[in-house]
């Protein structure tokens, strides 16, 4: 293989021309006929045992050509790139210039290659600190957080519906005089001051008897998923069967021994706290290191190529579209809801991306500038860690593993630079 690398007039991009040589891409067209021989029909043959010159002659010599091309250049390319010492963001835009049997191979690739980061200041950079206090408000919220799920409840026939009662009724939605579809439900428990239904809907609700009917008109959200009711005026036609109310319990000695492992009320308390502090400590590490990002990644000139983008926000689609999975939804379904296209949602996700993109090139900068290095002791013990998580008594496999390492000792070094950005940072 020969390769030449120039670059080309735009910012970041290279174009590499390479040269295979006959001899390799004539052995490519030869393994992709024995792949696919077997499909091969052709009079006066059993199937799939055609000889390759009687194929190409039946198809045309260039039946095998772009399946060659792709059996024999991407280890070729992914080579070249090593050899040349280049890092690409984007996928390959090829061009082919001579492709046929007995001939070398040519073809040029460009590519959009890793920007420069020039870092500005990094160290001593000023930024607010960052302070979580747990107050009687947030114990006492948790306390009634733990009460709500201990309360049993009590049915009401001697009152009128009030706020945080449970209702059970039968509905009907129309728009325009006309019923629609998902409007109607009988039986449904609905907790009034949950917010579950339409604006307006619940606080109607309000105030209603036991079996009394009543017509409740609401308005459609303008953002509402169904395009066919998003803003439009509707009538619910609305019966109350049932009310129920929660009995929450005494919050005393004997309600900590039924919902924890303490003895008193006062144990319960000072576990909630302790439970609250660490989780404000998380919460005021992490909203630190965001801001120290934020505030360094602003002093950094790069130029962020498309290809990085284009990447960025289709990994964060698919991940999206993982996380709808979950749900049950695909993003077939989650699009056609919002009247979007794929497209679209990943435009919405380039602010993000360009963000996300930046602060890994700034820390990785900061790696460079800083020396700093993770150490073979803690590579070693991340392996560890990850074969405990996979299941794995022996770690051997992770040890060897080049791109688990690679992943693993880039992710300590850019803890490490977080680490060192937060130290040297100055907090107001």
């Amino acid at each position: 293989m020969k390769c030449k690398v120039e670059k080309t007039e735009n910012a970041n991009e290279v174009k590499l021309e390479l040269t295979i040589e006959a001899q390799k891409f004539d052995e490519a067209i030869q393994k992709v006929y024995f792949k696919s021989a077997k499909y091969f029909n052709i009079p006066g043959f059993r199937k799939g045992k055609a000889p390759m010159n009687i194929v190409e002659k039946y198809y045309g010599k260039e039946i095998f050509y772009e399946d060659a091309f792709n059996e024999v250049v991407p280890n070729e390319l992914e080579e070249a790139l090593k050899e040349n010492n280049i890092e690409v963001v984007s996928k390959a835009d090829i061009d082919v210039k001579q492709i046929e049997k007995g001939k070398d191979l040519i073809f040029t690739a460009k590519f959009q290659t890793k920007p420069k980061v020039e870092l500005g200041k990094y160290k001593g950079i000023e930024i607010k600190k960052i302070e979580y206090n747990v107050s009687d408000d947030d114990v006492n919220h948790e306390l009634g957080h733990m009460q709500d799920h201990n309360s049993r409840l009590i049915t009401v026939e001697d009152r009128e519906v009030q706020n945080g009662d449970i209702t059970t009724i039968d509905f009907e939605g129309f728009v325009d005089g006309e019923a629609f579809e998902g409007g109607k439900a009988e039986g449904h428990e609905l907790e009034i001051g949950s917010n579950t239904f339409i604006p307006g809907f619940e606080d109607q609700i309000v105030g209603m008897k036991i079996d009394e009917e009543k017509d409740i008109k609401v308005k459609f959200p303008e953002e509402y998923f169904s395009k066919e009711l998003a803003g439009k005026d509707a009538v619910f036609k609305v019966k109350l069967h049932e009310i129920k109310k929660k009995e929450l319990p005494e919050l005393d000695d004997e309600f900590a021994k039924d919902v924890s492992e303490y003895d008193t009320l006062e144990e319960l308390k000072k576990s909630i706290i302790d439970k609250l502090e660490k989780e404000n400590k998380e919460k005021e590490k992490y909203e630190t290191e965001d801001a120290v990002i934020k505030a360094v990644c602003e002093n950094i000139k790069v130029e962020i190529p498309s290809g990085m983008i284009e990447t960025e926000t289709e990994d964060m689609l698919k991940n999206f579209e993982t996380k709808l999975s979950y749900q049950g939804i695909k993003l077939e379904q989650y699009l056609q809801i919002m009247g979007k296209t794929s497209e679209e949602v990943k435009k919405e996700y380039e602010p993000q991306a360009v963000e996300a993109i930046k602060s890994r090139l700034m820390l990785e900068a900061v790696i460079k500038a800083e020396k700093i290095e993770a150490t073979e002791e803690e590579i070693a013990e991340k392996v560890k860690e990850m074969a405990k998580n996979y299941g794995k008594e022996n770690n051997e496999e992770f040890l060897k593993n080049e791109n688990v390492r690679k992943y693993i000792k880039s992710g300590i070094e850019s803890e490490k630079a977080l680490e060192f950005l937060v130290k040297n940072a100055k907090m107001k």
